[in-house]
């Protein structure tokens, strides 16, 4: 809360073009006295606060600057999260008072766990690591209460895992991440601590090893997913930027020697950017790549490798691993489908063409 009375005297004096003698004359009081007000050196006894706002025409609140704060859970939990970005220690102290109105709300233990763990962890605060995971736990005691498809107790866990490294206690990190990992989400920050904490190489390849292929997943589906939405701006350039990227980090994760799915789906990324490639005239370049597409095409289906040993870096994993691709089982039919999924005429006429040769 922040009073505003010195520098709101002293501008509604000025408004009125008075000096500090002419107010304290109206006032009876002392011109050292409106002085030492204006100069925040003290403050005015009530009744002649009562007085100022009376001659200055206005309220006491708006003389005081005064602005009531919105405390109601909304407001309290949108504040805490912007106080929370802005990791401000002050911010903590606001977060007790928010804890103390509402003790059983998911929203606004969660925004003070958050609070906590983030500064503790960026000053190795102990006594802060402590409070957050107190409150973490609360928080999973009122998960019933969730209505955000974001959030979930797992991450709640993760974040739990995250403040016991910080504490040093790699243990019961590891302990967590691996009670509560479905589907090896969480097997990145799982093969970093067995690496580096423990530095158990055995333990942690093969949960790295997962990880990567999940993250080839996502790296297809986020590129395709980012060139389309660029396409559906009219953003070509961005599109085939985004494309090139994508195909430059499969490639870096192709093994140089023996077939790989990579090969697949660079096949299918090199139509999508035939594509965007005839949007910006360019019908040369974009004829060259269908051609590129066909010869990664032809060269998988000759000799078609769905297993992660055709990736770099990954070892044996504890996992199946198997790639399943909606668009046809052959990189052939796959070209083929993703054409028919695009539905641009010149496209399919560019790829029959290429295909007759």
């Amino acid at each position: 809360m922040e009073i505003r009375l010195a520098q709101n005297i002293r501008a509604f004096r000025k408004q009125r073009s008075l000096t500090q003698e002419q107010l304290a004359e109206v006032l009876g009081v002392s011109t050292g006295a409106v002085y030492k007000w204006e100069a925040d050196l003290s403050t005015p006894e009530l009744g002649l606060i009562l007085e100022m706002a009376d001659f200055f025409d206005t309220s006491v609140d708006v003389l005081l600057g005064y602005e009531m704060r919105d405390n109601r859970l909304e407001a309290s939990v949108s504040r805490l999260w912007k106080l929370n970005n802005s990791k401000d220690r002050a911010g903590l102290a606001e977060a007790e008072k928010a804890l103390k109105k509402y003790p059983h709300s998911l929203r606004v233990v969660s925004a003070a766990a958050f609070m906590y763990r983030n500064i503790g962890v960026e000053e190795h605060d102990r006594d802060l690591l402590l409070r957050a995971l107190e409150l973490m736990e609360a928080s999973l005691l009122l998960f019933d209460q969730n209505t955000d498809p974001m959030e979930d107790r797992i991450i709640v866990y993760q974040s739990m895992a995250a403040v016991y490294e910080e504490l040093g206690e790699n243990d019961k990190a590891i302990e967590i991440l691996r009670s509560h990992n479905p589907f090896g989400i969480f097997n990145h920050q799982l093969g970093l601590m067995l690496s580096v904490k423990r530095r158990d190489y055995k333990a942690a390849l093969p949960c790295l090893s997962h990880s990567l292929l999940i993250q080839i997943e996502m790296l297809f589906n986020t590129t395709m997913g980012f060139a389309h939405a660029f396409y559906l701006r009219g953003d070509y350039l961005s599109a085939i930027d985004v494309l090139r990227w994508g195909m430059d980090c499969l490639q870096g994760l192709r093994r140089k020697k023996g077939p790989s799915y990579i090969d697949k789906i660079s096949s299918l990324f090199h139509v999508c950017l035939a594509g965007m490639q005839l949007r910006t005239d360019s019908r040369d370049i974009a004829r060259t790549t269908i051609a590129q597409a066909l010869a990664l095409a032809e060269k998988f289906d000759a000799a078609p490798n769905y297993g992660p040993d055709s990736y770099r870096f990954v070892t044996e994993t504890e996992w199946t691993f198997s790639a399943v691709d909606s668009l046809g089982k052959t990189a052939a039919q796959s070209l083929e489908k993703l054409v028919e999924l695009i539905g641009d005429e010149e496209l399919a006429l560019l790829w029959q063409d290429c295909r007759m040769i």
